[in-house]
């Protein structure tokens, strides 16, 4: 991966997801996911200093709403929250459960943890992939733990929903609910996503480039984030073998 400052994969989506966080509101990630939380750590830092923050797994910053989380979300008091999975399919699915057939699995995955039901509460869901290929991005989920298209009886507050991955990211539009591509990383182009992604993207034309991290950005990242993450018990040897060097 290159961009105008060199960084990896972590680095670069924690980037990306933390300039989706918008100060002042309450935004939260499950647990095991090291790079949402250095997202919210990193928005807070910069733009977003307000931002209410909860990650799941800190030892700190969890601020024991583990179990609580799913009702906060309920009541339409979360305002984003950031979402993985083993698979996505070309109706809008996602699958946190198993992989092949879900009598008899070739692998089976710890669950969605309610995910299902904040898909659909949490006004905003940001999803990510340290993955793009077409097992990833397949045209049908073997298992559907949460879906991004609802009938038109029932209420939701998101519009759209977006994934980032190691090449793009794409946008969910429930308007037309269909796929299509924000943009691309450098070093990729429209159509080599398009052949790593088991379903149609639309029109490949006039798709603009993702713009990389700035050198403050992974600054931040690689100095107060981490000693953060680090201070707060929020991953720390991630953070220590992840996040380079200042």
């Amino acid at each position: 991966m290159t961009s105008a400052v060199a960084c990896n994969t972590e680095e670069l989506l924690a980037v990306l997801m933390s300039r989706e966080i918008r100060d002042w509101e309450i935004s939260a990630c499950g647990a095991v996911s090291m790079i949402p939380a250095a997202a919210l750590l990193l928005a807070e830092a910069t733009h977003a200093p307000n931002a209410d923050i909860i990650i799941l797994g800190s030892e700190q910053l969890d601020r024991n709403l583990g179990k609580d989380i799913h009702f906060l979300s309920q009541r339409g008091k979360l305002d984003l929250f950031f979402h993985s999975a083993i698979q996505f399919d070309a109706e809008g699915n996602f699958n946190l459960h198993v992989v092949g057939d879900p009598n008899a699995p070739e692998l089976r995955l710890p669950g969605g943890y309610g995910s299902g039901l904040m898909s659909y509460t949490a006004k905003r869901i940001l999803f990510f992939r340290t993955e793009h290929t077409t097992r990833t991005f397949v045209p049908k989920v073997d298992f559907v733990s949460g879906a991004m298209v609802t009938p038109p009886s029932i209420k939701r507050p998101q519009d759209n929903f977006k994934i980032f991955t190691t090449m793009a990211v794409l946008v969910f539009d429930r308007g037309t609910n269909s796929y299509r591509l924000e943009s691309v990383h450098e070093g990729f182009t429209p159509q080599q996503v398009q052949e790593r992604t088991g379903f149609s993207l639309g029109s490949l034309e006039g798709i603009p480039m993702t713009p990389p991290p700035t050198e403050e950005e992974l600054r931040t990242l690689r100095t107060e984030v981490k000693e953060r993450m680090i201070e707060t018990g929020t991953y720390p040897q991630w953070a220590r073998t992840i996040l380079q060097p200042a």
